[in-house]
């Protein structure tokens, strides 16, 4: 069987590049990684070539071809056998629905508080827009933990996709000091400290490349 390989973006920046390779990760898929940074002169070129999308993630694995962060994790689900989703109907179609509202919403955040991983910013004020947002997803994060505390940290109990989804929100929550209610803050911490989470940041830590519109707000003071 060959190895696939997930092309990603700088981890430091790329929210769903995070979400594809965190599931991988934490599932235990053995594959391959090909980073292209982002905002770079070839950049574009060479993701013309590896998706029909001309962005990260994509999953190459063999002659298919996966360009979609939520559709790489359901493909790994099928090929792979994984419990991506809960087992019981309820359950799994609340974290269906959970993780598609934020596959497809939350413009305000997404735009005001861009992922940084190796940041710790101050001085970014969500606006209304955003701080509904914010709002939105701690009452989802609440809600679900209230129902599944009994069996596990994680929105449904055991990590899944739902997970992955809402990681790089979490990231967020830290660099920017976004308060959030003790509930839902407890969940954040619990995302950031999950084993793949930590491996991703140090690795963001680690990388060199800027991208000057990322880096919104003032450096926290040491």
């Amino acid at each position: 069987m060959t190895i696939p390989t997930l092309v990603i973006g700088n981890k430091n920046y790329s929210s769903w590049s995070l979400r594809a390779w965190l599931f991988l990760h934490a599932s235990g898929v053995d594959f391959e990684e090909r980073r292209v940074p982002l905002d770079t002169p070839t950049f574009k070129g060479t993701m013309a070539e590896l998706s029909p999308t001309g962005r990260v993630p994509v999953l190459l694995d063999g002659a298919v071809r996966v360009w979609e962060a939520l559709a790489i994790c359901e493909y790994a689900t099928d090929k792979y056998g994984l419990p991506g989703w809960p087992a019981e109907s309820a359950a799994r179609a609340e974290a269906l629905a959970v993780a598609h509202e934020m596959h497809g919403g939350f413009p305000a955040l997404r735009a005001e508080l861009p992922m940084n991983c190796r940041a710790r910013r101050t001085g970014v004020v969500p606006s209304a827009a955003a701080q509904a947002d914010i709002d939105r997803i701690a009452a989802i994060w609440i809600s679900c933990r209230e129902r599944f505390l009994d069996d596990g940290p994680f929105l449904f109990g055991d990590f899944g996709i739902a997970d992955a989804m809402y990681a790089p929100v979490a990231l967020r929550c830290l660099t920017y000091g976004v308060p959030l209610p003790p509930a839902a803050g407890a969940y954040a911490e619990s995302l950031a400290g999950h084993l793949s989470v930590r491996q991703w940041v140090a690795a963001a830590s680690a990388e060199t490349e800027s991208i000057p519109h990322e880096e919104v707000g003032e450096p926290l003071a040491d």
